[in-house]
């Protein structure tokens, strides 16, 4: 079984060596030790959301503090092609579920989009809260998936961000169920139409709300350098279409 996995901030395991001592504090030392019930003796890795990880044994385990000693470091690479999930705001939480779902399955990063038909808004105060409510959403199912990388949640992007988002990436792919390629051709013709070594590029999944994305957000977007894929069958829900098309540029893609 795989270790649990505890957060700390990016560069702070980047002086441990095999061996060294390595002090845990805050909410996460509090979650591992008052929740977890973590004790001396057992194996724990500590991760800085940025690739590196510590494995260890703990030591020592108060209130609000872990101590572990290293036993081995390792650095995980950011896959060549990342994943970004484009998830229109959606109401009932589904747009958070689709975010956490992704994570778990392998996201490398999610912008919330304010659609024309998203029912609900993030206004002046309530975006701050909103949007740190979605990281903490994605940083507990990085930590769930027992992640070294916790995945970036972008600012919100109205439909002029996005464009340009559309523009800059390598692929943006809409799920349309009125698409007529499927989506595992559309990511097979561009992964075969990549230069020998492909380099660092972004695949852009792109997911309406519950009215779907009207058809002048689909024009600009393809205008952009979107294209429109199908996602199988049938229609599936805000917040199951994003992660099934993760699994599925996950496969195709080389990721998994």
């Amino acid at each position: 079984m795989s270790n649990p996995v505890f957060f700390t901030a990016p560069g702070t395991l980047d002086l441990q060596v095999p061996g060294s001592t390595f002090v845990l504090g805050g909410a996460e030392a509090r979650h591992a030790v008052t929740v977890k019930r973590l004790a001396v003796g057992e194996r724990v890795d500590i991760a800085d959301g940025a690739g590196k990880r510590l494995t260890g044994t703990v030591t020592a385990a108060a209130p609000a503090e872990l101590t572990v000693q290293c036993t081995g470091l390792s650095a995980e690479a950011r896959p060549d092609v990342r994943l970004v999930l484009v998830q229109a705001l959606a109401k009932g939480d589904r747009d958070e579920l689709a975010a956490e779902t992704a994570t778990e399955l392998g996201i490398d990063a999610v912008i919330p989009w304010q659609s024309e038909r998203s029912i609900v808004r993030w206004k002046a105060e309530r975006a701050a809260k909103a949007h740190a409510k979605w990281q903490s959403v994605v940083t507990a199912a990085a930590k769930q998936a027992r992640r070294a990388w916790i995945p970036e949640v972008r600012p919100l992007a109205d439909g002029a961000a996005l464009q340009q988002a559309v523009a800059a990436a390598g692929l943006a792919v809409i799920l349309h169920e009125d698409a007529v390629r499927p989506l595992r051709q559309v990511l097979e013709s561009w992964q075969a139409g990549r230069p020998a070594g492909g380099g660092a590029g972004e695949v852009l999944l792109i997911v309406g709300p519950e009215g779907g994305i009207s058809p002048r957000e689909v024009t600009r977007l393809c205008d952009a350098g979107a294209v429109t894929a199908l996602l199988g069958h049938h229609v599936l829900r805000s917040s199951t279409a994003g992660p099934a098309a993760t699994v599925l540029a996950s496969d195709v893609l080389g990721r998994w």
